[in-house]
């Protein structure tokens, strides 16, 4: 394709970092949390656990992942400097070795970089597409983890439905456990279904409710997590206050739907805002193949596009904070 010539790489790479950007960053989902709730939980997850349960969930964890590998694996496996990744994975309701995902993404690295420098001849291409290749197992693992989380979240109401229909029945805090783990779809059926499985096998609850907050890091289980642990130390009717709990999150999620309608117009501005100068980039190099290469070809004009590429980074991270409204 002779109409962006030497560029072509240049021009896929500004258009899939626009993209890139705009979904990670403009994307307000319906459930899930913002970065700095995320913060907040972890330091609230800080006071509430100590170092033993710590230890004791990833410990519990890594057996999940080691138990049908071999010693060699086992041992690539149980790398402290794996342990984000082998966390990151069991949020993402896989069960792909932490190794494996990391050779995957070298792998990728390496293919990547040597296609963008077929394409391009230029030493610096693969310095662009090496990362690129990294990078792309981790956003997939990352994807389905916040898609996995957004599920749970969705389905948490019904939960504590179940379980206070299960209370006002007479059956203990266990059984309740066990029929969210039986009744309940997947996923978080088998989130509970590991937290029954832990108390049933001698294990503490608070531990296996911090182990189910560990593996469902969200704001809204930790509120389920945290009134069930203040309930058993202090007492008090679990059904009501279960109650209470579940018209707070769907309260919530009425509030995060209203707040997605509202900034809904805002999200396809930035989109249409963002686009368009690739959009108008293709355009004119059909209609005019031999405008462009006056821009693109000139030592002023490289500095333009990239100018104008800060720019566009710089609006897209300023639209970001327009809109990421704090609920």
């Amino acid at each position: 394709m002779n109409i962006l010539g030497d560029n072509l790489w240049i021009f896929v790479g500004l258009v899939f970092i626009a993209v890139f950007l705009l979904s990670q960053g403009l994307v307000i989902p319906v459930f899930g949390e913002s970065r700095s709730a995320r913060k907040r939980m972890q330091q609230r997850m800080k006071t509430l656990v100590t170092d033993t349960e710590t230890q004791q969930r990833i410990s519990l964890l890594r057996d999940r992942y080691t138990r049908k590998l071999n010693p060699l694996e086992r041992r690539l496996e149980q790398l402290n400097v794996l342990e984000p990744l082998r966390n990151l994975v069991a949020q993402a309701g896989l069960e792909t070795p932490a190794y494996r995902v990391f050779l995957l993404a070298l792998t990728l690295s390496a293919i990547v970089g040597g296609i963008a420098w077929s394409l391009t001849k230029s030493p610096w291409a693969p310095m662009v597409g090496a990362p690129v290749g990294f990078m792309l197992p981790f956003l997939y693992i990352r994807k389905k983890r916040t898609a996995r989380i957004a599920r749970i979240e969705e389905q948490l109401p019904d939960v504590v439905d179940v379980i206070i229909r299960a209370l006002r029945a007479g059956h203990p805090f266990i059984d309740a456990i066990r029929l969210v783990s039986t009744e309940m779809p997947s996923p978080v059926r088998e989130e509970f279904g590991i937290t029954f499985n832990e108390i049933n096998y001698g294990g503490d609850v608070r531990s296996a409710l911090m182990g189910l907050l560990h593996r469902v890091p969200s704001v809204t289980v930790m509120a389920l997590v945290t009134a069930l642990l203040v309930q058993r130390e202090s007492g008090g009717n679990l059904a009501e206050i279960l109650e209470k709990i579940a018209a707070v999150i769907r309260g919530r999620f009425r509030f995060q739907r209203k707040v997605r309608s509202l900034s809904a117009e805002g999200r396809i501005s930035a989109w249409v805002l963002t686009l368009t100068p690739f959009a108008l980039f293709v355009m004119i190099s059909l209609i005019n193949p031999d405008y462009m290469p006056m821009l693109t070809e000139s030592p002023r004009g490289g500095d333009i596009v990239l100018i104008s590429l800060v720019m566009i980074v710089v609006g897209i991270f300023w639209i970001k904070r327009i809109l990421n409204l704090r609920v």
